[in-house]
């Protein structure tokens, strides 16, 4: 499942040069960004931001274009934003796969109605 939030596109990293460098820049960063969310183990989450600095960048925005384009080819739901709220869009379906996975929510006032426990999930590569 794709992710569509339009507050993700650009940022470091994700843009390249015009022409097919950039295009290969792209390629190369989106596999590494996957990667890393591949290994994120069930259960726990991390932040865009926190992706970003595994990968030594401070692209946050970078990481949230390659999910919104290539997010569902892994486990979309264990990347969220900094606030430990669920990716925009998408809260009832990631709801389902953090209960799931045992992964530890709070009540919130916001509309899906609740948010991650960061403090108790968060995933340090």
């Amino acid at each position: 499942m794709p992710l569509d939030d339009a507050s993700s596109t650009g940022g470091v990293g994700a843009e390249g040069d015009d022409g097919a460098d950039g295009a290969d820049a792209f390629g190369s960063f989106a596999d590494a960004v996957l990667a890393v969310v591949a290994d994120i183990p069930a259960g726990r989450v991390a932040t865009y931001g926190d992706v970003a600095a595994i990968l030594g960048t401070r692209g946050a925005r970078a990481v949230g274009r390659v999910m919104a384009r290539s997010g569902g080819t892994v486990t979309w739901w264990r990347v969220i934003r900094a606030g430990g709220h669920p990716p925009s869009g998408h809260g009832a379906a990631a709801r389902a796969q953090y209960e799931r996975e045992g992964t530890p929510l709070l009540p919130a006032d916001t509309e899906d109605g609740y948010r991650i426990d960061l403090a108790a999930c968060r995933w340090r590569a």
